[in-house]
């Protein structure tokens, strides 16, 4: 029965690191796309804070749909495996970036539209490496970790 409860505790903690990292992978985006806005200094904090309250929360539901069926494979991985380098997390979610900007030039006409552009992929890229990251700091560190066997008969009273 222990077993079975700490797997489902996992199961939590890596749907809270998923949510984290779409987070962090909006806000990435919303700070490098900030600049094109040409605001002045003292409009930025009224769109800022308009940001962190709405914009951000909702982007990062179309960050965790999109990036979903990647990441999927990119956890269970780090999970079978037992990874806990955050590099692993860091290049994962950079790949999982680019499988991202791939879906969206599969949809689009890459000629006509802001995708075809390099910038927006290194953004992309850049943004999968920050929900990596994130995902690292909330539930990678401790990857695999519910497979390990503890032995009680050795714990110091």
């Amino acid at each position: 029965m222990n077993g079975i409860l700490t797997f489902l505790f996992r199961c939590v903690v890596v749907l809270l690191g998923y949510a984290v990292a779409a987070l962090c992978s909006s806000a990435f985006l919303h700070l490098v796309s900030l600049p094109m806005l040409g605001l002045t200094a003292e409009e930025a904090p009224a769109v800022m804070m308009g940001s962190v309250a709405f914009s951000i929360p909702f982007i990062a539901l179309f960050v965790a749909y999109f990036a979903f069926i990647p990441s999927l494979f990119a956890i269970l991985a780090g999970e079978i495996i037992g990874l806990r380098d955050w590099l692993y997390y860091a290049i994962a979610g950079g790949a999982i970036g680019a499988i991202v900007m791939g879906y969206f030039r599969s949809a689009t006409d890459a000629d006509q539209s802001l995708i075809g552009e390099p910038g927006f992929m290194f953004a992309l890229v850049g943004a999968g490496m920050c929900g990596g990251l994130g995902y690292w700091l909330i539930a990678g560190r401790s990857a695999g970790g519910w497979r390990q066997p503890r032995d009680i008969t050795s714990s110091a009273p």
